[in-house]
């Protein structure tokens, strides 16, 4: 019965850090570029798009897909790196225990 007491006491500990990196996660932002930094967006841990900017040299009505590319783009560069600060932390979350495949972090 104690050993069941300590799981379950390490259960809540780490339910607990894992509400606090969930939390970190929405308060950070991240920030992906494309175009040596024409195009740039600021993203949260949890992937939510906060902002975009554009340098107005962009914006050429007769070349609206190099832009919409270069946009394309940086979300793509900010998602890779949300994806991968997402992982860090949750990996010191679960103390590197590799959890079963489909049950992803954050929930």
């Amino acid at each position: 019965m104690k050993n069941l007491a300590g799981m379950m006491k390490q259960a809540t500990q780490m339910q607990a850090r894992m509400k606090e990196a969930q939390a970190k996660l929405e308060r950070l932002e991240i920030e992906g570029t494309a175009g040596n930094g024409l195009v740039r967006l600021s993203m949260t841990g949890k992937g939510v798009l906060k902002a975009i900017t554009i340098d107005p040299k962009l914006a050429d009505p007769e070349d609206m897909g190099t832009l919409q590319d270069l946009i394309l783009a940086a979300f793509a560069d900010a998602r890779t790196k949300v994806e991968a600060t997402s992982a860090e932390e949750m990996k010191q979350v679960t103390g590197g225990l590799q959890l079963p495949p489909g049950m992803d972090l954050p929930f």
